[in-house]
């Protein structure tokens, strides 16, 4: 046992010094029995030993022996329920793999960080650009931005923390997989603050968030009036093409995002920039009425052009596949097709569209999976995952539990959105701003369900800690009162969850807030609002007698991903508090909104639509990863169409269908796999776009070379040899830091020449013709040498082909003029 690593693991957790205690105890009363435990965690012997200690409510009620050698006093149900605990502890601190002293030297690093080093980051990324300061430090794009003291311009938080670390002496600039790969950040927010920096994220989660006012936001749409739209969104720095939501005073409509974020500045500066969900949040919270582009009056000419054949009207499920060689923009493309698909309209202005997109992939109405050779059902819709039974996140023993695939997820998202059409921000009358918020088991997943039942039933939640003591006397209003008195009555038992749970519960949940109950540490399964105070049901059948009323605001028939309404995952104890900041409060009003108005049906009852983006899609066995869905995906046959059926999945065995307002669009290489080796069934259920190279997006000349009549005759040749599918697509040669004589030689020697010598097989010829080389000289990308006969029999020397360091001035005019390929 690493003990020393394990306490300031489970400290890191935050657990308490008496609960951390325990653990370790009861890790050395195991070790006593069973052995060092790190040298059972390599091989699995840390989940078998669970399955060893199983031990049910029915095996306690049928008088069942201890099948363990722990001796073990008073209930043999709780007592091995506790060691099974102990292990899920060891289990999870042995699965992190964390490396202590090197989280103690970086969090040491960030404290030495001063202004000097900041600013001089920020210096440097304005040397470079955004851009380039995020690719160079490897850094991808960013949410979460740090507003410069001086200039008031927003550069990337964590990548100028990573960065500005390597400016302290004897430091070390790190990468993002280095410092943020789940530590850190939040240190690092901490640091900038204490220097005296705003934090603001254009998602929508606002570090330090600040509220608009009523009085701001009238005086923006006076000021909207006056100047005129025009006017109004080019001071905003946005044309009116990339408005997706609009706000009504009256009978006038305004673009909400630009109304709020000049509001913003208006009250606090040039600090705040809204996502346009924060923005609807903010001004829905004001009592106005958020519209959609679909629901807007708009003039025609007002509308964005569409970017796919899909109309804004359209309801119907569309399966769609774009297909065509590399490097046509295929997965470029998806994002407008999804955004359309889900708005009915898309920005036609790039970074409008992506912050669109990245919108409505964290409220989860786009998903994203790439397919690979090794992907199968289990991973896409549903398969056998080990796992343990649930209380404080664990006990109940080692099993497998079917676990939801990313398919099943989406659709399961799409389908409560079908079933509850979601009502205006402003029509809500839960206010989830200003709410505490709680995670709350309800009985063992899987063994305790009539736990969770019975609570919905009788609108209350349970606890299961605390025994059948009786906690409503004046005298236990601390923790360390119900300790004493535990211990009085258990003197055996020295579980602290026992009191610290259930201090919890009974004093320091208020009406008013709000539980979220899980289903695992990565799913949940209803949402409540706690009605009353604490009191102990007498009549309760053994444990869970301690209740709170509640109304519950959500119940779901199949639980959701959590991700959904909170950022990141829960953790393995039955109560506690969850940070404000982690709740993603516009998506969880969405959803308890749509369930307590069924009868409100938006947009003509048009539900919100979902997009599910598969890239590669060919890639992988599409009948394996499929299986029934090849069905299911039938635009009639979907859950609210005409003949809609369902079909009951193998492993939880669900009656399952796929939600008519789910799209399916994906892309595939045709030079990896072309359309007539695709599974047959699948063909006739997408339909199929092609996504063709095209030279005329090209600069006609750029630097002395042709590029558009280099990329045709290419093509040209490389059909003439193999076909169309394996064409070059024009994307390799859009490069976003523009184009350059060095940049299109580094792209042909470094991408295109590689893709043609595996067209060719290394036959050497074709790739020289295809290049406009001469035969047997080359001179232009190619080098070639003459190999003679090393046998001395008088064969015929051989060409020995290789490409050129660098390319000759003439070498691109050499292969748009090459005249015969014979």
């Amino acid at each position: 046992m690493r003990e020393a690593e394990f306490r300031e693991w489970m400290e890191s957790q935050g657990y308490d010094s008496s609960t951390i205690t325990t653990q370790v105890s009861r890790v050395k009363r195991l070790e006593q029995t069973y052995g060092d435990l790190d040298n059972l965690y390599p091989s699995g012997g840390l989940a078998q030993l669970q399955m060893e200690l199983s031990y049910s409510k029915e095996d306690a009620r049928n008088g069942k022996a201890n099948p363990a050698p722990l001796t073990i006093e008073g209930s043999i149900y709780n007592g091995l329920s506790d060691f099974r605990r102990t292990i899920e502890y060891y289990r999870t601190f042995s699965d992190a793999g964390i490396e202590l002293p090197e989280r103690r030297e970086q969090a040491a690093a960030l404290t030495r960080l001063t202004n000097k080093e900041i600013e001089g980051t920020m210096d440097e990324c304005d040397r470079v650009g955004i851009e380039t300061f995020l690719k160079v430090n490897g850094f991808g794009r960013p949410s979460n931005w740090v507003v410069g003291k001086t200039n008031q311009q927003n550069y990337p938080a964590k990548a100028v923390v990573a960065v500005a670390l390597g400016k302290l002496p004897n430091g070390r600039a790190l990468r993002s997989g280095e410092f943020f790969g789940g530590f850190g950040e939040q240190e690092a927010f901490t640091c900038l603050r204490q220097l005296g920096y705003d934090i603001i994220n254009t998602r929508g989660l606002d570090i330090t968030p600040k509220d608009l006012t009523r009085d701001a936001v009238e005086a923006t749409l006076d000021k909207f009036d006056a100047l005129g739209e025009g006017a109004f969104m080019a001071a905003y720095g946005r044309g009116k093409q990339g408005v997706t939501y609009y706000i009504k005073r009256g009978e006038k409509r305004y673009p909400s995002k630009a109304i709020a974020n000049s509001a913003y500045r208006q009250l606090y500066g040039g600090a705040g920039i809204f996502s346009g969900s924060k923005a609807r949040q903010q001004l829905g919270k004001l009592g106005y009425e958020i519209v959609g582009a679909r629901s807007a009056k708009r003039d025609q000419s007002e509308m964005p052009v569409p970017m796919s054949n899909v109309t804004a009207t359209a309801i119907s499920p569309t399966n769609l596949i774009l297909f065509g060689p590399p490097g046509t923009g295929k997965t470029y493309i998806t994002a407008a097709e999804a955004v359309l698909l889900c708005d009915g309209s898309a920005p036609s202005e790039r970074d409008d569209l992506m912050e669109r997109y990245e919108e409505l992939r964290d409220e989860k109405r786009i998903g994203f999976v790439t397919f690979h050779q090794s992907y199968d059902y289990e991973n896409f819709v549903e398969g056998l995952r080990p796992s343990t039974s649930e209380q404080d996140g664990i006990g109940g023993g080692f099993h497998l539990k079917p676990e939801p695939g990313i398919f099943r997820e989406i659709c399961a998202l799409a389908d409560q959105a079908r079933l509850h059409p979601t009502m205006p921000l402003s029509a809500s009358d839960i206010d989830f701003s200003n709410k505490k918020f709680w995670k709350m088991s309800q009985g063992l997943i899987g063994t305790d369900d009539e736990v969770f039942e019975e609570a919905v039933q009788g609108n209350y939640i349970a606890l299961g800690w605390g025994g059948t003591i009786d906690w409503s006397s004046s005298q236990f209003t601390t923790a360390e009162a119900m300790r004493k008195e535990w211990l009085r009555l258990h003197p055996e038992d020295t579980t602290p969850s026992n009191w610290t749970q259930t201090s919890i519960f009974r004093t320091e949940i208020k009406t008013g807030d709000i539980v979220i109950v899980p289903n695992g540490n990565s799913a949940f399964r209803a949402v409540a609002q706690v009605e009353g105070d604490y009191y102990f049901q007498k009549d309760a059948d053994g444990y869970y007698a301690h209740r709170r009323n509640v109304r519950w605001l959500l119940v779901l028939q199949e639980p959701l991903p959590l991700d959904t309404i909170v950022e990141g995952n829960f953790t393995m104890r039955t109560l506690y508090s969850i940070p404000e900041h982690r709740i993603k409060q516009a998506a969880l009003s969405r959803l308890v909104n749509s369930e307590k108005n069924e009868e409100y049906n938006p947009n003509s009852n048009t539900p919100e639509q979902f997009v599910l983006i598969i890239d590669e899609i060919n890639r992988a066995n599409i009948s394996k990863v499929f299986g029934e869905l090849i069905t299911l995906i039938e635009p009639d046959k979907r859950l609210g169409m005409p003949n809609q059926i369902t079909l009951k999945l193998p492993y939880s065995k669900r009656e399952f269908g796929v939600p008519s307002n789910l799209h399916i669009i994906g892309t595939m290489n045709t030079a990896d796999r072309s359309i007539a080796q695709m599974d047959t069934a699948l063909r006739r259920r997408f339909q199929f776009r092609e996504i063709a190279p095209e030279p005329a997006r090209l600069a006609e000349h750029v630097d002395g070379v042709p590029l558009r009549r280099v990329l045709q005759t290419i093509n040209d040749r490389i059909e003439y040899f193999i076909d169309r599918d394996h064409r070059i697509g024009h994307a390799f040669f859009m490069g976003e830091g523009g184009l350059n004589r060095l940049s299109i030689d580094n792209t042909m020697r470094f991408k295109v020449i590689p893709l043609i010598q595996e067209y060719f097989f290394e036959d050497w010829d074709k790739v020289a013709a295809v290049l406009g080389e001469i035969p047997e000289k080359g001179g232009s990308f190619l080098g070639c040498r003459l190999l003679s006969d090393p046998t001395s029999s008088g064969a015929e020397s051989r060409p020995s082909w290789r490409v050129l360091e660098e390319f000759s001035t003439h070498a691109y005019d050499q292969l748009v003029g090459q005249k015969s390929l014979a």
